[in-house]
């Protein structure tokens, strides 16, 4: 199963033309550095869905919160069953 999970800007790096436009986004204290080819409007301090690498839309902040709730929700009853 894939899982795509929001993630926030903290800095935009200009590419050539849209296509290669990259930001680094912060999951959680994991940064990465993802493309932005299909949300070139994308800035920083925005949430964005991420996918393998790529950004697929802009989401506001209370909808990324209640994704983490849920992945921390998740975590902790995997921690209860021992996985």
């Amino acid at each position: 199963m894939c899982l795509a999970v929001p993630g926030n800007i903290i800095e935009v790096i200009e590419g050539a033309d849209t296509l290669s436009k990259t930001a680094r986004v912060n999951f959680g204290g994991i940064v990465k550095t993802i493309s932005l080819a299909y949300v070139p409007e994308a800035q920083v301090g925005e949430y964005v869905i991420v996918h393998a690498g790529f950004a697929l839309q802009i989401v506001d902040p209370e909808e990324a919160n209640i994704v983490f709730d849920y992945l921390r929700e998740m975590g902790e009853i995997a921690e209860r069953e021992g996985a």
